[in-house]
């Protein structure tokens, strides 16, 4: 588990030198955290792997959770998800623009196959298993880590109902399919990682034609 915060010291204003140091740090933190050890959800992991004192990481960031936050904003940043037009085009950049509902939502489940074994995704993943599940308890002691959070669903949500603006379907199913396309995917990304007995590529093409069935039938 990782520490709670215990002050509230603001994160400060930056220079040019602060910044690198801060990237520094924020780097280090996602290096630890992609290892999957949970245990690297630490404030003094993090500080020791950075060449830092704790003291030197809250004078960058406030506490550990302005450091949680900075750090999920920084891998939204990677992959363009603060601007949901821009993420949406990311999501569907193997389609062509005029692209089919089918050849949409194939690309969406190939960027999520490849991009959640990467290192950005694994360090999120372990940073989410060390947070508190309860989600009062996680906005009662990260405040800002929840606030990030949550933000992320919105903007991916966001970008999915972007990504079908211009096909017949109903926002509405494109909001429940973008609410567990993300499980669903970690789902057969764990699979490959322990080395699954199924056909990936078919479990994709099945949850790809499902997917498409639900939506092409959404105005039935």
């Amino acid at each position: 588990m990782v520490e709670p915060m215990t002050q509230t010291t603001a994160p400060r204003r930056t220079n040019r030198r602060g910044q690198a140091t801060r990237d520094a740090m924020l780097d280090a933190a996602l290096r630890a955290l992609a290892t999957g050890d949970v245990a690297a959800a630490s404030a003094n992991r993090i500080a020791k792997d950075a060449g830092a004192t704790w003291g030197a990481v809250k004078y960058q960031f406030g506490d550990i959770d302005g450091l949680w936050a900075a750090v999920l904003q920084r891998t939204a940043e990677r992959r363009g998800q603060l601007e949901p037009a821009h993420f949406a085009r990311a999501l569907t950049s193997t389609a062509a623009p005029e692209a089919p509902l089918s050849e949409r939502v194939a690309a969406i489940i190939d960027v999520l196959f490849d991009g959640l074994s990467a290192p950005d995704s694994r360090a999120i993943e372990t940073l989410r298993a060390a947070l508190p599940r309860d989600g009062a308890e996680l906005e009662r002691l990260y405040p800002r880590t929840s606030a990030e959070l949550q933000s992320w669903g919105r903007s991916w949500i966001e970008a999915c109902q972007t990504a079908f603006a211009d096909v017949d379907v109903d926002p509405e199913r494109v909001r429940e399919v973008a609410s567990f396309i993300p499980g669903a995917m970690r789902g057969l990304v764990s699979e490959r990682q322990l080395g699954s007995y199924y056909d990936l590529d078919l479990a994709r093409r099945g949850l790809t034609g499902a997917i498409v069935t639900y939506l092409q039938h959404s105005r039935g």
